[in-house]
């Protein structure tokens, strides 16, 4: 496959970051996998720093916003995944301020009463489970589910 000179990784990154904001696991990866050393790594990562290619802090401001808007996810899956991309507690911080308390209630007893709708199960029991899996896989907090559920199945 083809080598890349510094300039060029450089260039090529920086356009990979100016499509959508990457954080600097993704960023790395993308280095590795076009075959750059760890001493180039560090220097492109340090451009793109200084050159606001890359911000962590915008990144998981972004990612949050982004995931709650349009993938419906609640704040646990949120977390889980910036913690899987190696995003600072500080940061993590910063982008859960991102979401509204009361967009975050109102999304959630959206999301219930739409999937509470689709399940055509006839036992209780059961549909409470199916409710509340759906909810927890997208990462919604148990003491929520659970409320939710029992106000919305009696």
């Amino acid at each position: 496959h083809k080598s890349y000179t510094v300039k060029e990784a450089t260039k090529k990154l920086e356009m990979y970051c100016a499509y959508q904001e990457r954080c600097h696991s993704e960023v790395i990866t993308k280095l590795r996998t076009i075959g750059m050393i760890p001493e180039a790594i560090d220097l492109i990562i340090a451009h793109l720093i200084k050159n606001d290619f890359l911000n962590e802090e915008r990144f998981s401001m972004s990612f949050a916003r982004g995931k709650f808007n349009f993938k419906n996810w609640g704040k646990v899956k949120i977390i889980r995944e910036l913690k899987r991309r190696n995003i600072s507690k500080f940061n993590i911080k910063l982008a859960m301020e991102e979401i509204d308390e009361e967009d975050y209630l109102s999304k959630l007893d959206w999301l219930a009463r739409k999937r509470l709708h689709q399940i055509k199960e006839a036992n209780l029991q059961k549909r409470k489970k199916k409710l509340a899996d759906y909810l927890f896989y997208r990462g919604w907090e148990r003491s929520l589910v659970y409320s939710k559920i029992s106000e919305l199945i009696a």
